[in-house]
């Protein structure tokens, strides 16, 4: 299957010229070694090996800006396959857009020293042709971000036509209308956080002053939000479901919290969780009774008509 994903070719795109005109992708996070031989198909074992090496070079790092870090090198290097499609802004509004052609490399030397051959094709997308979810998700943070839930709209638009406005085209995704619900929902909550109740107690994490946060991946999934308490002691993992939840969903929160406490959570700090549905039940109710770190959150949507006078 191809896949889609946005890339960065440096940070604020400052190295999208030569790269269009090399042909390459790649990326650099201060790791001056060949890995060649050392990538696997298993991320979580390079994050595990390569985090330590980051956070050498960069003590001031946190572990979860180490993790998305090594996390985009591992994706660059190899979680891209031969024939998957990259776009990449080039800083003034257009998007390249290239198929993967070839394995990983290293240049010892030049910028983003990490690399992976590109054919380019000559037609671009303008960031002003993209529908408003696609320009939400192509502008996120971090090095990389899977955008193949679009490959509809991409695909029309190389084409020449305008893609629709809801798109979900991975076939991973079993029930396009529920991602689509449940993706808006997510952008929403992101948007209009410091109106929320949650955001006088927490921020969504940043990384260098950028949103790194939403759809932070771990190795049982993408956390939805990942917000940081204003004290810096506390650690949420916010998890959103479109319709009623379950108490599977318990299950699953809880993994993700495993995980930030494994791995992402510094000497002191406490992990807490947070479900917010549309409707609960009795179900959910009892199994939260026995979980005192997670609180689950009802939301509204409001919508009138107002006759203009």
């Amino acid at each position: 299957m191809k896949y889609y994903y946005r890339v960065m070719l440096g940070k604020g795109s400052a190295f999208a010229k030569e790269c269009i005109q090399d042909s390459f992708i790649g990326a650099d996070f201060g790791i001056t070694q060949d890995l060649t031989g050392k990538l696997t198909d298993d991320w979580r074992a390079f994050n595990s090996q390569f985090i330590p090496i980051y956070r050498a070079s960069f003590p001031e790092k946190t572990k979860v800006a180490a993790g998305l870090s090594c996390g985009a090198l591992w994706t660059v290097s190899i979680g891209l396959k031969a024939g998957d499609i990259v776009i990449s802004p080039d800083g003034a509004g257009h998007y390249h857009v290239g198929e993967v052609i070839g394995d990983y490399f290293y240049k010892p030397g030049g910028i983003l020293p990490h690399r992976r051959q590109v054919h380019w094709f000559e037609k671009t997308i303008e960031r002003a042709q993209m529908s408003e979810a696609l320009r939400r998700s192509a502008g996120s943070y971090g090095t990389t971000c899977n955008i193949s839930s679009y490959s509809n709209e991409i695909e029309s638009l190389l084409g020449g036509t305008p893609g629709p406005e809801i798109l979900a085209g991975d076939q991973s995704i079993e029930d396009p209308a529920a991602f689509v619900m449940e993706k808006h929902l997510e952008d929403f909550l992101v948007q209009n956080w410091a109106q929320t109740e949650l955001g006088k107690l927490y921020n969504i994490y940043e990384v260098d002053g950028e949103l790194a946060g939403q759809q932070y991946q771990t190795d049982t999934g993408p956390i939805d939000v990942l917000a940081i308490s204003k004290d810096k002691k506390t650690l949420l993992v916010v998890e959103l479901k479109k319709g009623r939840a379950s108490d599977v969903v318990v299950g699953q929160i809880l993994r993700y919290m495993g995980y930030v406490q494994d791995v992402l959570a510094d000497p002191g700090q406490t992990v807490k969780g947070v479900i917010i549905a549309l409707e609960d039940d009795q179900r959910i109710r009892r199994a939260l009774a026995m979980v005192p770190s997670i609180t689950f959150y009802r939301y509204q949507v409001s919508f009138k008509l107002v006759k203009a006078s």
